[in-house]
């Protein structure tokens, strides 16, 4: 792969986003109405009774990674919906540009993009209310590098998706964060969920996440089975980035063979 080519296809949606700080609005926006929102569900919850736990250390910190989950997952999403948009996306491959880095380079851009907002928010959630991301303690490095590993694969499903059955089938990506975390633990504990919806959680690799980082800013020390839960989330990412990307692949080959890419043509639209 080529370093060059990569950044290039990253640095083209960097300056779409710079050309038109609308877009920015997608990035930023909806995570500060969010992390607001939820921080001030969490200080209304720990006004009532007599909390054990402060609801904003538990809530407020699995809100902010998930954020970032969406973000990453949207940010790839978008990334190659703005190539659809634009009708460009066929014009990528005229080059020398391999598939790989075309989605290394929307890797990058989600990265940043992703990055940026995770900042804004720890930000605003310390001035706001007071909440100290780093209450995580060490598990927060590896718990985002998992996490983002399982927003790209989420990106790369969605992108296949829509590369698959077309343009319309964009509103297919927007749900998808909001429908894994019923099953991912980040408001609640798997265990709150039915023993059949259990199973579900199991193999998502959030659910072993929030888990781990729940655990932790309960009181509980990192011990051998937090890191056991964290190293299976770990695993079942990778998996699924592996699988992602192979299912891009192989939906790519199939429309050039069959023809359907045309249908992300200029003349199509």
């Amino acid at each position: 792969m080529s370093i060059a080519r990569i950044s290039a296809v990253s640095l083209r949606h960097i300056y779409l986003i710079r050309n038109n700080p609308s877009r920015l609005a997608s990035v930023f926006l909806w995570l500060l109405v969010d992390v607001t929102l939820w921080g001030f569900i969490s200080k209304y919850l720990g006004s009532m009774g007599q909390a054990t736990f402060s609801f904003t250390t538990v809530i407020l910190g699995a809100i902010i990674l998930w954020e970032f989950v969406t973000r990453v997952q949207q940010g790839m999403m978008t990334g190659f919906l703005e190539d659809v948009w634009s009708q460009n996306f066929i014009n990528y491959f005229a080059s020398p540009l391999r598939l790989s880095e075309y989605l290394g380079g929307t890797v990058l851009t989600s990265l940043a993009t992703g990055l940026l907002g995770f900042l804004m928010v720890i930000v605003v959630a310390a001035v706001a209310f007071g909440y100290d991301i780093l209450v995580i303690g060490i598990l927060l490095v590896p718990s985002m590098a998992i996490l983002f590993v399982f927003g790209i694969s989420m990106g790369v499903v969605v992108s296949a998706l829509i590369f698959r059955l077309g343009p319309t089938a964009e509103w297919l990506g927007w749900p998808i964060p909001l429908v894994l975390s019923l099953f991912s633990g980040v408001f609640y504990p798997v265990g709150t969920l039915p023993s059949a919806l259990q199973l579900v959680a199991r193999i998502i690799p959030a659910s072993y996440v929030f888990e781990s980082v729940r655990a932790v800013v309960s009181g509980h020390s990192l011990s051998t089975a937090i890191l056991f839960q964290l190293l299976i989330a770990a695993v079942l990412a990778l998996f699924y980035l592996a699988s992602a990307y192979f299912l891009f692949l192989h939906v790519y080959r199939r429309n050039l063979e069959n023809g359907s890419i045309v249908q992300f043509s200029a003349e199509s639209f």
